[in-house]
C-alpha cells in the first residue's frame, strides 16, 4: 500500500474513530483502525462491535493494499503535521511509514486479517431528515436515558414514527425512571418513512450521530436492516447495533391532568437553580420549590455545609404548595431549552412535574418529585 493524500481530510477522518476504537479493549486489536486504499480513495474502518464507522476520503494511490495500525497513535501523529500532503506507505511486518517533507514516522500495525469481520448491510430503504432537526432531537432526550446495566433495554434513546391525522412527525423517548423526555419532530425531506414500532438507539451510537452531523447541513440517512442502524452522511457511514428488547410504555408515565400550571423565565429559573443548588446535599441534590401567587422560593439545605434561598417571579395564580426535585434533573432540561419561556404544571408535592417551552408543545419533560 502507497499512497498521498491531504493532512486535513486525514485528520477529519481518523479525529471521527477516536471514541470508536477501545482504548482498553478486551480484544486488542479494537484499538486499531483497518485502512484500505483502492482507486482513488482511502477508507477506514473503526469499531468497538457496537458502533461502527467506515469513512472515505480522496487519495493518489500508487499501490492499493490494507493494513491496520493503533487509532490514537496515528491520530497523534498525523495531527501535528503540518498542512499538506502526506505519504503512507505499507512496510514490511504491518508497519506503517508516514512522511511529510523531512518527517518521517514508522508505526507498528498488524495484518489486517487479524481485524474483525467488518459488519455490512444490503438496504437501500434510507429515510431523509435534516441533520440539525436529528440533532435538537438528541440533545433534549439523551441526558434522561439510564445508565444502569441491570435496565440494559433503558439504556438507549426510542426512536419511532409518531402519524398524526395525515402528518408524519418522527418521535425521541428517553427515561431512567426518575425522569423522562419526549420530543417530536416534523421533517420536511422527501423520502421513505421509517417502517416498523420503532427502535433502542444505544448512548454511544446516540453520541456518534451527534459528533457526526455537529456544525454540518447536510441530511442524514437512515435505515434500520435486523439488529442494526445504518447512519448515512455523504462518504461517512455509521453501523450501529441496536438495543434489543421492548420499550416500556411511556405513555402511561406522562400526567394527562395537571391542575396547576407556572410560567416563569428561563433564564432566571436556570440561574437561580445553579446557585441554590451549591448547598444542596452533594448526592441527592434535591432543592424544594415554594409556590405562592407570583413568587417562587427555591431552597436547598445541606448540614455539612450550609443552606440557601432566592425568589424569583413567576406568573402563577394557584394554591400555595411546596415540590421538591432533584436540581440536576430540572438543570438538564433547562439547558435544553432554548425558548425564553417555561411552562411548569403539577397536581400535588407527590405526582409527577411537567416542564416544557411555553410555545413548543412537541417537546415534554416529565420529572418525579422528592420526598420532602
Amino acid at each position: 500500500m502507497k499512497l498521498k493524500i491531504e493532512k486535513k481530510d486525514l485528520v477529519t477522518l481518523l479525529g471521527r474513530s477516536q471514541n470508536i476504537v477501545e482504548k482498553r479493549a478486551n480484544m486488542p486489536v479494537l484499538i486499531n483502525v483497518l485502512l484500505e486504499s483502492e482507486g482513488n480513495a482511502l477508507r477506514l474502518f473503526a469499531t468497538n462491535l457496537e458502533v461502527s464507522l467506515t469513512g472515505k476520503i480522496p487519495a493518489q494511490v500508487s499501490n492499493p493494499g490494507k493494513v491496520a495500525v493503533n487509532a490514537k497513535n496515528f491520530f497523534d501523529i498525523v495531527k501535528e503535521l503540518p498542512d499538506g500532503h502526506i505519504e503512507l506507505e505499507k512496510k514490511e511486518n504491518n508497519w506503517l511509514k508516514i512522511t511529510q517533507g523531512r518527517a518521517e514516522f514508522n508505526i507498528i500495525g498488524i495484518s489486517p486479517d487479524e481485524y474483525p469481520v467488518f459488519p455490512t448491510f444490503e438496504t437501500d430503504d434510507f429515510i431523509q431528515i435534516e441533520s440539525d432537526v436529528f440533532l435538537e432531537m438528541i440533545e433534549k432526550t439523551i441526558y434522561s436515558v439510564a445508565t444502569d446495566a441491570a435496565r440494559y433495554h433503558l439504556n438507549g434513546v426510542f426512536f419511532e414514527k409518531n402519524k398524526s391525522g395525515n402528518e408524519v412527525n418522527y418521535r425521541m423517548v428517553a427515561t431512567d425512571g426518575h425522569r423522562l423526555s419526549l420530543v417530536d419532530r416534523q421533517s420536511s425531506t422527501v423520502g421513505k418513512e421509517l417502517e416498523g414500532e420503532g427502535v433502542i438507539i444505544p448512548y454511544k451510537g446516540l453520541n456518534e450521530i451527534r459528533k457526526l452531523i455537529e456544525g454540518t447541513q447536510e441530511d442524514l440517512e437512515l435505515a434500520i436492516e435486523g439488529p442494526q442502524l445504518i447512519v448515512r452522511q455523504g462518504e461517512t457511514v455509521l453501523l450501529i447495533r441496536l438495543i434489543e428488547g421492548r420499550y416500556p410504555n411511556y405513555q402511561q408515565l406522562i400526567p394527562q391532568k395537571l391542575s396547576e400550571t407556572v410560567l416563569l423565565s428561563r433564564e432566571s429559573f436556570l440561574s437561580s437553580l445553579k446557585r441554590v443548588s451549591l448547598l444542596s446535599n452533594q448526592k441527592s441534590k434535591g432543592v424544594t420549590l415554594s409556590l405562592s401567587q407570583g413568587r417562587m422560593q427555591i431552597t436547598s439545605n445541606n448540614p455539612e455545609l450550609g443552606d440557601a434561598r432566592e425568589d424569583i417571579e413567576i406568573d402563577y395564580k394557584g394554591k400555595d404548595m411546596k415540590i421538591a426535585f432533584n436540581a440536576r434533573y430540572i438543570l438538564d432540561i433547562l439547558g435544553s431549552i432554548h425558548e425564553d419561556i417555561v411552562q411548569m404544571q403539577f397536581n400535588d408535592h407527590l405526582s409527577p412535574g411537567l416542564i416544557r417551552p411555553k410555545e413548543d408543545l412537541g417537546y415534554t419533560c416529565i420529572v418525579m418529585p422528592m420526598r420532602i
